[in-house]
């Protein structure tokens, strides 16, 4: 990013410049739209087909002329070697771009600014919480017992920040945010005081209840939801975290559908500058078909949902009312492949809980209410992708009107439709 920068790379890595026959990665925006924040993603194999070999303590770093491109190394199977290099790029309509890769050793490796985080903090005696790379969740046999710091596995970049509650409940929930930064690892603490009050950085901004929330999961069986959570058991393995993306799994065995007993997992990532997630779930134990289902609490909601074509290739469903627990507009939508779309549909607003009680003190059931949700067909052991959108009216008045959102939603479908062009010459 900075000129600096690469002076101080030049010294430590290995540098093509002076071959006549150096590859270059050449990278190109096909559509006439600037791009900003795009994540370029290139497999260690890769490198070793196209590029020499680096001495070992080595890692990748990527070149834009003078400037050094935001990067990590990611080392997907904890094998102890990286197996992926992401880095940030930025384009202007149709631009195309001549970039270079060099080396530094892993020791020297350039700090760049952190623009995701993923966090699960687990309660020590004292009071404080602990991070964890891997964790399971108490078995839901145990009596129900809040362990993990604000309640749940949490991820965030630069615009909002996510979670999920880290047991029975596996509700997704959301952390507005009036200004970048990231503030997933002080959440919970004397620090930072009470998430549910309105502070400086934001605050906690939706009602969950009995609902899937942001985002969470269930399958549509028989005209039945069944909701993604009280399995047997719940694990958290975070896969990487830096200033490109960050990675975790959420790995569910023992999920009763019908007389069914399936297992998933939810492969979370965010990047940076985007109002949204992607969600990657492989669910497994059954044969044919089935339907995924996600969807957005409705709770606070007065106007009708709407559910429409984002571009050609994606189709939408989003809210948009006075509806975040600040009493302000609060925006949430799901995205996906328009051919996988099976219904669209409306859970019942009638609150179960005292027919189906599943966590007595936060007046919580299984039974889902007060949700729309797209369903999505599935096949066994195949990872089904959405995208989570969410935006606040407080943090920029432009999302106060459901067109600005329809239209930003539009925007990333296109991008998502038409993703970077990336070829070694």
């Amino acid at each position: 990013m900075k000129r600096n920068l690469f002076i101080a790379l030049t010294a430590t890595t290995l540098i093509w410049g002076a071959c006549a026959k150096e590859k270059q990665l050449v990278v190109e925006n096909p559509i006439d739209m600037a791009r900003t924040d795009e994540v370029l993603v290139l497999e260690r194999h890769q490198f070793e087909a196209s590029f020499p070999v680096p001495a070992a303590g080595m890692l990748p770093v990527v070149l834009n002329g003078k400037d050094t491109l935001a990067s990590q190394v990611d080392d997907l199977d904890a094998d102890g070697a990286w197996d992926e290099l992401a880095f940030l790029v930025n384009f202007q309509p149709k631009e195309k771009l001549a970039l270079r890769i060099a080396y530094v050793k892993a020791d020297a490796y350039p700090v760049f600014e952190k623009r995701t985080n993923m966090r699960l903090g687990i309660e020590q005696e004292d009071g404080s919480y602990k991070e964890v790379d891997y964790y399971m969740a108490p078995s839901v046999a145990e009596p129900f017992k809040i362990i993990a710091q604000g309640e749940s596995v949490s991820w965030e970049n630069d615009k909002m920040g996510f979670r999920t509650y880290f047991d029975c409940r596996n509700v997704k929930d959301l952390f507005g945010k009036l200004k970048p930064g990231l503030i997933i690892d002080k959440i919970h603490t004397p620090e930072m005081g009470s998430y549910h009050e309105l502070a400086d950085w934001g605050m906690d901004i939706l009602h969950c209840g009995n609902s899937l929330g942001s985002g969470g999961l269930a399958m549509l069986e028989n005209d039945s939801l069944y909701r993604l959570g009280s399995t047997e058991t719940y694990e958290y393995q975070k896969i990487a975290e830096g200033p490109v993306r960050s990675v975790c799994d959420l790995k569910y065995g023992g999920w009763k559908v019908a007389d069914q007993n399936l297992a998933a997992v939810e492969r979370i990532t965010v990047y940076p500058g985007k109002y949204w997630f992607q969600s990657d779930v492989t669910v497994s134990g059954f044969g044919g078909e089935k339907q995924l289902v996600t969807g957005i609490v409705t709770s606070f909601l007065t106007t009708k949902p709407e559910h429409f074509k984002a571009n050609a290739d994606y189709d939408a469903i989003a809210t948009l009312d006075k509806q975040s627990e600040n009493h302000d507009e609060l925006g949430m939508a799901v995205m996906l492949k328009a051919n996988e779309v099976t219904k669209v549909a409306r859970s019942t607003d009638v609150n179960y809980f005292d027919q189906y009680p599943t966590v007595p003190e936060k007046g919580f059931s299984n039974v889902i209410s007060e949700t729309y949700y797209v369903a999505q067909k599935i096949s066994n052991d195949n990872p089904a992708r959405h995208y989570f959108a969410a935006v606040w009216g407080l943090e920029n008045s432009k999302w106060k009107e459901m067109a600005n959102f329809e239209a930003y939603l539009s925007s990333e479908a296109e991008k998502l439709s038409n993703p970077i062009v990336v070829t070694i010459q």
